[in-house]
């Protein structure tokens, strides 16, 4: 019987923080939220986590942030078409839109886990409505998402004062896996052997 809902918004590099939250099915309260950095310090979250086999993971897609030959940042990858039919030369993978950061971690857990899915984070905040009209990870950006998940979601715990972005978006990942239990969801694609899921 599943539980906890556990939302991991995974950082596409260590020097950027990810973050976890663990929420309580049955009471609907948040009982854990941390940052977390490197993959040793994820799969180490998970290693002492003791109730792994009745929750439902939800792990973010990380954006692929290498550089393009210096010149080219990230955001140009969101607006590239979609290479259907092989007319782009993929040099230095510059229509690699998602990291495969933590994709071995993700495989061994779930071996382990009852039920482990990714979501990306920016197509669940729209079917969600918590998608704001502010610059994404901007203080008014988190605090309209702090106070969405607040007033929206039931998430009465959360303070006043500022979450970090990560943490937020990990609260986005225990909605969507509560989403997903209640039969709310949908498999948009798969991405290195693990669902990819969104609400309807």
């Amino acid at each position: 019987m599943i539980t906890h809902s556990i939302g991991l918004s995974l950082a596409p590099n260590s020097s950027v923080e990810s973050g976890v939250a663990v929420r309580e099915i049955a009471s609907g309260k948040l009982i854990y939220m941390d940052k977390l950095f490197s993959i040793n310090d994820i799969a180490l979250f998970f290693e002492n986590y003791t109730n792994l086999k009745n929750s439902i993971i939800l792990v973010s897609l990380p954006w692929d942030n290498s550089m393009l030959e210096g010149k080219w940042r990230v955001l140009s990858k969101p607006y590239q078409l979609i290479n259907e039919h092989g007319n782009f030369i993929n040099k230095d993978n510059w229509t690699q839109r998602f990291s495969t950061r933590g994709a071995e971690l993700l495989s061994d857990l779930k071996m382990k886990c009852s039920e482990i899915y990714r979501f990306e984070i920016y197509l669940t905040r729209q079917k969600l409505n918590l998608y704001s009209n502010f610059k994404e990870h901007s203080t008014a950006d988190c605090k309209f998402l702090q106070s969405s998940l607040k007033n929206d979601y039931g998430f009465e715990e959360l303070p006043t004062n500022m979450i970090p972005a990560a943490q937020l978006e990990a609260i986005v990942g225990t909605v969507l896996a509560e989403k997903k239990l209640h039969s709310e969801t949908k498999k948009i694609f798969e991405y290195k052997g693990l669902d990819v899921i969104n609400v309807f």
